[in-house]
C-alpha cells in the first residue's frame, strides 16, 4: 500500500526552527558539506558519482559473462550479493527502492542468482520462486526479458515480436525508421536486430535452467504477442506482426545478410571505444553479443574494447559492488559547479576553474549525431551525459553546462556559449518544446507495435528538459520576446497539469517538473504573481510532508497511483525549496520548514541519508538512483536560502 502526499493542515507541528539566515547550524552545514563535496572532485576537475538502477543491471551482467563462458567468480559473488540485498518482502524485486513487484526483474534476478550457483532450494529462491508464479509465471515478463530468456534457450523464439533486420535497409518515409525512435532505442535495438536474424545460444557451460518459474503450458508461443496498448492501432500492429512472422520464412538469404552487414556498419562508428556503443549498458551488452554472433574474433579490437566498456560500468566503492547502467560525469560535474558557486565558492577559485575547464573540453564539436538527420545542418555543439559520447549530445545536459559556463566565466568561455546556445535553440520542436536528444521524435503511433511493450521507444518534448533549455536562453539574456523562448513558454503553460505541477520525465516526478519550471518561468522575467505560478505554488505547498520535507514515489507514474509517497528525501525536498524560492516564497513558512527538514536531515560527509530513486531513465520501466543528487541538491537550496535572506533579492538571479 502506497500512503498519499499529507495536504498543508499536517504541517501543524511544533519544533524549534534554524532556518534563519546566519544560524550556526545553517552556517556551519553549508561550509562542512561544500568542503567534504570539494574532497570528492577529481584532480582533473570533473566530479562523478556511483549512478544506481534496479537489480536487471547487476542480473544482466551475471548472465552476460555464463552467455560466453567468462565468468570471473569474484564479480559474480559481488554482484549476486547485491541482488540478494535488494529482493523485497514480496519475495521478488522491485524496479526502485521499496517498490511493488516486477515481474521482468524478478525474472532476471533469480536467473541470475542460479547462474551464480544460489540453489533453487535456498528460503531466498523459494520466496522468490512463488512470487514470480503468483504473477502468472516467467511468460509474463515484457520482450527485452523474453529475449534474454531466447538466448538461453529457456523460450522458443516465437514467443517474441517480430523484428526483421531487414528494416535497416527502409527509406525513410517509412512508418518504421532508426530516425523516428529515441537515441537508446536505437543503439539497444540495432545488435538486437543481429541476434533475432541469427538466433545465437548462449554457451550457459553449468546449462543452468529455470524451468520451475514457468506455469504450465505458459511456453505455448502462439498466445505470447500482445497488444501492449489495447488500441486499435494496437491490435493492427498485431495483425501486421503476423504478416510479417510469415514474410520472414521467404526473405532472400543475400537481402537478410546484407541487411545483417548493414546493421554491424551502422554500429562500428558509434562504439565510442571504452566508453562504449552509446554509453548505455543494455547497448553495449547487444553490441558484444551481436558481435560474438556474427563470429568477430576475440582478439579484434571491437570486441575487446567493447568488453572492457563494459566493465568499466563496475563500481567497487563502499560495502558492495555496482554495476551502473552507464556513468554520470558531465551531469554530475555541471550540477555540482552550480551548488558549489551558489555555497559562494569564488568562480575563479581553482575548484571552479578545473570544473570548467574539464567541462569546457568536452564539448562535441566535429560529429554530426544521430540528431543531424532531423537537423541537417546545423553546426553541432553541446555536451553527451557520459565522459564521451560524441553521437549522441543531449540537451539537458547542454543547457546546464551552459548555465554552469557562464556563471563561471562568462568571457573565458563565450564562443563555447555562443556555439552551444546556437544548437540548442536548433534543436527546439515544432510544439516549442525540446526533447534530450532528438527534435521532433514524436512518432507515437510507434508505442503501439508489440515490440514496444516497455512504452519507451521515443524521445518527445518534455516541460524538464525545455524549462532547462528556456532557463539557459534566460540566463543569457533573451527573454519572452524571443521567438524560441516565446514558443517554449506557451509549450510549458501547455503542458501544465490540471492541479498545477508539470510532469517530471526525467527526475521523480511532479516535484522535479514543476521545480524545473518554476525556475524557468523566473529566469524568463515571468509574473510571478500569475495565476499558473500561483497554481503551481499552492501544489507544491499542499504536498510538503508532516515532517517538512517533500518525497514522491516512483510509483507515481502510474495514474491509479499517482499521488504514492513513502517517505520525505533530500534531493526531492531541495527540488520544491528551489522552485519555491524561484517564485519568491522564500521567507514563507513553508520554505522555512523545508530548510529544517534539511539542517535536521542525518548526513555521511556530504551526502544526506537517501535511499529513494528519485530520478528515472524511462518511467514506470526503469529508474535510477544518482548518488550525487542527496548532495549537490541539498547543498544548492540551503545556500540559496541562506543567499536570498541575506540580501535585498527575493528571486534567484540564474537560470538553475
Amino acid at each position: 500500500m502506497h500512503d498519499t502526499l499529507p495536504v498543508h493542515d499536517a504541517l501543524a507541528v511544533n519544533h524549534r526552527s534554524y532556518a534563519t539566515a546566519g544560524h550556526p547550524l545553517l552556517e556551519s552545514t553549508l561550509f562542512q558539506v561544500q568542503e567534504e563535496l570539494e574532497s570528492l572532485q577529481n584532480r582533473d576537475g570533473h566530479w562523478v558519482f556511483d549512478l544506481e538502477a534496479d537489480v536487471t543491471i547487476p542480473a544482466e551482467y551475471i548472465l552476460y559473462q555464463h552467455y560466453l563462458d567468462e565468468i570471473d567468480h569474484k564479480i559474480e559473488a559481488r554482484l549476486a550479493d547485491d541482488i540478494r540485498s535488494r529482493q523485497g518482502e514480496h519475495g521478488g524485486w522491485p524496479l526502485f527502492h521499496d517498490g511493488d513487484f516486477n515481474i521482468s526483474a524478478s525474472v532476471k534476478a533469480y536467473y541470475a542468482l542460479k547462474l551464480a550457483g544460489d540453489s533453487p532450494d535456498a528460503p531466498h529462491m523459494i520466496k522468490a520462486r512463488q512470487a514470480i508464479l503468483d504473477h502468472g509465471g516467467a511468460m509474463e515478463c515484457n520482450v527485452f526479458t523474453r529475449i534474454t530468456l531466447a538466448l538461453f534457450g529457456q523460450i522458443d523464439w516465437r514467443a517474441l515480436p517480430t523484428m526483421p533486420v531487414e528494416i535497416m535497409m527502409v527509406p525513410r518515409w517509412f512508418p518504421f525508421h532508426l530516425s523516428k525512435i529515441s537515441y537508446w532505442s536505437r543503439t539497444v535495438i540495432v545488435p538486437l536486430l543481429v541476434l533475432l536474424a541469427l538466433r545465437p545460444r548462449a554457451i550457459n557451460p553449468r546449462r543452468v535452467d529455470i524451468d520451475e518459474i514457468f506455469t504450465p503450458g505458459s511456453r505455448d508461443a502462439r498466445r505470447l504477442i500482445k497488444n501492449p496498448t489495447g488500441t486499435a492501432i494496437g491490435s493492427a500492429f498485431v495483425l501486421l506482426d503476423g504478416f510479417l512472422r510469415r514474410a520472414e520464412i521467404v526473405f532472400p538469404r543475400r537481402l537478410r545478410q546484407k541487411a545483417i552487414q548493414q546493421a554491424l556498419d551502422w554500429m562500428e562508428p558509434r562504439l565510442n571505444g571504452h566508453d562504449g556503443l552509446g554509453a548505455i549498458f543494455p547497448a553495449m551488452v547487444n553490441a558484444v553479443l551481436a558481435y560474438t554472433a556474427v563470429g568477430l574474433d576475440a582478439r579484434d579490437s571491437r570486441l575487446v574494447t567493447a568488453k572492457q566498456a563494459l566493465r568499466r560500468l563496475l563500481s567497487f566503492d563502499g560495502p558492495k559492488t555496482l554495476c551502473q547502467p552507464c556513468l554520470s560525469p558531465v551531469w554530475d560535474t555541471a550540477l555540482a559547479m552550480h551548488a558549489m558557486m551558489e555555497a559562494g565558492e569564488e568562480r575563479h577559485h581553482p575548484v571552479i576553474k578545473k570544473a570548467a575547464s574539464w567541462l569546457a573540453e568536452r564539448e562535441i564539436t566535429d560529429t554530426f549525431g544521430d540528431w543531424s538527420q532531423s537537423r541537417p545542418g546545423l553546426q553541432p555543439s553541446g555536451w553527451a551525459f557520459q565522459y564521451k559520447n560524441d553521437h549522441y549530445p543531449d540537451l539537458d545536459d547542454t543547457a546546464a553546462v551552459i548555465m554552469a559556463l557562464h556563471r563561471a566565466e562568462p568571457q573565458t568561455y563565450r564562443e563555447v556559449i555562443e556555439r552551444s546556445k546556437n544548437w540548442v535553440i536548433g534543436m527546439q520542436s515544432k510544439n516549442g518544446g525540446w526533447g534530450s536528444f532528438d527534435a521532433d521524435n514524436t512518432h507515437h503511433y510507434l508505442n503501439h507495435i508489440p515490440f514496444a511493450d516497455h512504452g519507451a521507444l521515443l524521445d518527445p518534448p518534455t516541460a524538464d528538459v525545455s524549462a532547462r533549455c528556456i532557463s539557459m536562453l534566460a540566463q543569457l539574456g533573451y527573454d519572452r520576446h524571443h521567438q524560441a523562448v516565446r514558443r517554449g513558454l506557451d509549450f510549458l503553460a501547455a503542458e501544465q497539469e490540471q492541479d498545477g505541477s508539470w510532469f517530471g520525465r526525467w527526475g521523480t516526478n511532479y516535484i522535479y517538473g514543476t521545480w524545473s519550471v518554476l525556475c524557468a518561468y523566473n529566469a524568463a522575467g515571468e509574473d510571478m504573481a500569475a495565476p499558473h505560478i500561483r497554481r503551481a505554488v499552492a501544489w507544491l505547498q499542499e504536498h510538503q510532508r508532516a515532517d517538512g520535507g517533500w518525497g514522491e514515489d516512483g510509483a507515481s507514474y502510474w495514474p491509479q497511483t499517482r499521488k504514492a509517497v513513502k517517505v520525505s528525501t533530500p534531493s526531492q525536498t531541495a527540488w520544491a525549496l528551489l522552485g519555491l524560492m524561484a517564485a519568491g516564497e522564500v521567507n514563507s513558512p513553508t520554505v522555512r520548514k523545508g530548510i529544517d527538514f534539511l539542517l535536521n536531515g542525518q548526513r555521511d560527509g556530504a551526502r544526506w541519508h537517501e535511499d529513494a530513486y528519485t530520478a528515472v531513465g524511462f518511467p514506470r520501466v526503469f529508474y535510477l538512483r544518482y548518488h550525487g543528487y542527496a548532495a549537490y541538491f541539498p547543498l544548492w537550496a540551503l545556500a540559496r536560502y541562506r543567499n536570498l535572506t541575506t540580501s535585498n533579492t527575493k528571486q534567484p538571479l540564474y537560470g538553475m
